[in-house]
């Protein structure tokens, strides 16, 4: 365990009560004593406090930043307002995914947040191919903690009454409570709620602070895993990777129309051939959500098969989800099997589940867009 790398607020979690676990090369929370499902039940209703400092934060600086980042993606950053944020996909030859990040214009630079698994191999990318065209610079030095709930912007307009302001996927510098941070309304629970940007020194007070709220809990990897599923979002590594592409992944929203075959800014990125061809003619597979018919929890790496035993697909992700109260899963399989109210079964421990093509997310987002 030495050589796992620690957050700031590692010896918090060990203070809570936290289970700890290696998770992306760090000793990582995954959950505290009373529970995934009482953390889960509780982000839902209130709000939940998240440490996910092992996220890699970097800032890209110069003029031509947004122009080099958009050779990366297939996303429109030029046009992005100040403080305002999009999801967005470094993509590869092949359209494949390298991984999926957030982006922020700020008035200095553009603030960007990538997965804590691909952060090394991120910025390696981002320094090889735009390295010359600006300024590549990550910040080891900042915590990252999300606050998400529908409690949250309660808690934080305490500390600051000017973050209520903020809508869904904005952002701006905020004192709170006097500790600087620079803050997006933004997160992966499908809650409204905040992620909070500060210097590793001010991280443990600014977490005690929040966590003095009654409304605040601390929450483990593993309810945020619980969370994001039933919220229908991707995990990096599992429902989206090196061979999946944006178009197989059903996110092909994240691609506006400037950078799609016809826009002004069409094309110019790795893969964008293959990806264009895939939205004008449609994927052999496609991400889809499924939900059980019966209790039966269905795990990643399930097979997907039809009534007469035929395999069509694989589950990537897959939990029995605690607000909605059955099993929920997204999976892989063939576009002809991808409509909506499409009967398929799940192989658990050898046995047929039935399970049913469905809409995500499998629970409302509450995201506050004003």
């Amino acid at each position: 365990m030495s050589s796992l790398l620690k957050t700031p607020l590692n010896a918090l979690h060990v203070e809570l009560g936290a289970k700890m676990v290696p998770f992306a090369g760090y000793d990582m929370p995954v959950q505290y004593p009373t529970g995934v499902m009482a953390e889960h039940k509780h982000t839902r209703a209130a709000a939940g406090l998240f440490d996910v400092s092992h996220m890699g934060q970097v800032r890209l600086v110069g003029p031509d930043a947004a122009a080099a980042l958009e050779t990366l993606v297939p996303v429109d950053i030029i046009d992005l307002g100040v403080f305002k944020q999009r999801y967005a996909l470094f993509t590869n030859d092949q359209g494949g995914l390298l991984d999926d990040l957030m982006v922020c214009k700020r008035p200095d630079d553009l603030f960007v947040v990538v997965n804590a698994g691909c952060k090394e191999q991120d910025i390696a990318h981002m320094r090889q191919h735009i390295g010359s065209r600006c300024d590549v610079v990550p910040m080891p030095e900042r915590a990252l903690l999300a606050l998400q709930g529908p409690e949250a912007v309660t808690v934080l307009s305490r500390l600051n009454a000017d973050v209520a302001k903020l809508t869904f996927m904005t952002g701006g510098f905020f004192q709170l409570d006097g500790i600087d941070t620079f803050l997006t309304r933004s997160g992966y629970t499908g809650e409204d709620g905040f992620e909070i940007s500060v210097h590793e020194d001010d991280a443990v007070a600014l977490a005690r602070k929040l966590l003095a709220h009654a409304e605040v809990k601390p929450i483990g990897l593993g309810a945020r895993d619980s969370l994001r599923l039933e919220a229908g979002l991707c995990l990096y590594g599992h429902d989206i990777d090196a061979t999946t592409t944006p178009v197989e992944a059903s996110i092909t929203w994240a691609i506006q129309k400037v950078r799609r075959a016809g826009g002004a800014r069409a094309g110019g990125y790795p893969g964008a051939a293959v990806i264009d061809a895939q939205l004008a003619n449609g994927p052999a597979r496609k991400r889809v959500g499924l939900v059980g018919k019966e209790r039966m929890p269905v795990r990643e790496g399930a097979r997907i098969v039809t009534a007469d035993g035929t395999e069509i697909g694989v589950v990537t992700s897959g939990t029995l989800g605690p607000t909605v109260n059955q099993p929920v899963a997204l999976a892989y399989v063939g576009t002809p099997h991808a409509a909506l109210g499409t009967e398929v079964f799940a192989i658990v421990r050898d046995k047929r589940t039935p399970m049913v093509v469905s809409a995500t997310p499998f629970t409302p987002n509450r995201y506050y867009r004003g």
